[in-house]
């Protein structure tokens, strides 16, 4: 299923469930939506292996990767955000497999750290004021929709073991192309394998996998 199948409010934020599992999301962390599903609809976890779900939000991706992964390693620039996926790991009874950072990218990472998969939900769209919000991070772009998907290009390949992937997602807004040449030329094979249309933009999951 591609949507959520229910949402309950609440004083504080809202319940949110998918596919049999529960959140919580305050209302200064990001709201799953079609982006998010595009990818928990998407994902690709073996057995046994490392996962670093950055921009993790209220933890839905990185609940659902522990199921499956050995490790994950769940980072977020909003404070609320790692509290908040903190929590619904907890509720999820994941909690001993996840680890939570609070951090800009990649700046709180040690280099020797290396995973099978890095998720990234870009915050995408083009804006030209600053956020002023907590929550503003999850969608603020910058003025061309790629300041924060730029720097987590340029550094991602140094976090991901060989054979490894990266899932993105990201808008038509803020050129998808550009993205999968910036991969391609970094030795990824690189190709849109999911998209979701609408009226005014397309959102497009990115799969990349390192040569």
């Amino acid at each position: 299923m591609g949507v959520a199948e229910g949402m309950l409010a609440g004083c504080f934020g809202k319940e949110v469930f998918y596919r049999g599992l529960y959140f919580y999301v305050s209302n200064d962390v990001y709201e799953p939506g079609e982006d998010t599903f595009l990818l928990a609809d998407n994902l690709d976890v073996n057995e046994g292996e490392r996962v670093l779900d950055m921009g993790t939000g209220c933890g839905i991706l990185a609940v659902l990767s522990a199921r499956k992964a050995s490790w994950v390693l769940a980072v977020d620039v909003n404070p609320h955000a790692v509290k908040c996926a903190r929590e619904n790991a907890r509720r999820n009874n994941v909690l001993e497999k996840i680890d939570f950072v609070c951090g800009d990218l990649f700046n709180s990472l040690r280099r020797e750290q290396l995973f099978d998969l890095i998720l990234f939900n870009a915050p995408y769209l083009p804006v030209e004021d600053k956020p002023k919000e907590w929550v503003d991070y999850a969608w603020s772009g910058g003025e061309n929709g790629r300041s924060i998907l730029d720097r987590f290009l340029s550094d991602a390949p140094d976090y991901l073991k060989r054979g490894g992937r990266i899932l993105i997602v990201q808008s038509s807004l803020s050129d998808i192309d550009k993205t999968l040449l910036m991969l391609r030329e970094k030795g990824f094979r690189a190709e849109v394998v999911s998209e979701v249309k609408f009226f005014f933009e397309a959102i497009a999951l990115i799969k990349a996998v390192k040569c």
